[in-house]
């Protein structure tokens, strides 16, 4: 069941990437968001994050991403990745990503090492103007390459804006 699910997924995300329309702007986008850290288990953190999400595409559908995150506690994250946009209509668009980065504990959850993976996605709204609001939720581990790997969840709320937004307002 969970195969024929993820294959349906799979398809589906892959139709939708096929079909999407050529009108959106191809401007790298400046992202910030906020919402919790940890938020499938106890000690929840609140967390601040920022990406530059680039507009340039390689293999007609990969995009790179820069990101790094804080958290109330301290823990630290940068990363750098590779995301997709899969638009569904004029205004929705789902974003895939996936990164690695260096993870710095502070006095948060200790996560097993400092080289984390993060894989996740985000559902968002784009307004007439190509800024973007969203919900992201994804997840941060390593991959099993320590010992420890607890791995942590977020969900956020997050608000893009198209750099040549700020050239043409």
């Amino acid at each position: 069941m969970k195969r024929t699910f993820g294959s349906a997924a799979l398809l589906g995300l892959a139709l939708a990437v096929g079909t999407a329309s050529a009108q959106a702007a191809d401007s790298d986008l400046l992202t910030i968001g906020g919402g919790a850290y940890n938020v499938l288990h106890k000690n929840k953190e609140a967390q601040l994050r920022t990406e530059y999400r680039f507009g340039y595409r390689f293999l007609y559908i990969i995009r790179p991403i820069l990101g790094a995150l804080v958290t109330n506690k301290g823990s630290a994250y940068g990363y750098g990745g590779f995301r997709l946009d899969a638009e569904i209509g004029r205004h929705f668009v789902i974003t895939p990503e996936l990164a690695v980065g260096y993870w710095n504990r502070g006095g948060g959850k200790d996560l097993g090492g400092h080289v984390e993976f993060k894989s996740g996605g985000e559902f968002a709204y784009r307004f007439d103007d190509q800024s973007r609001l969203g919900f992201l939720f994804d997840h941060i581990s390593n991959a099993g390459i320590y010992k420890k790997n607890p791995g942590v969840e977020s969900a956020m709320v997050m608000y893009s804006v198209p750099l040549n937004w700020f050239w043409s307002h």
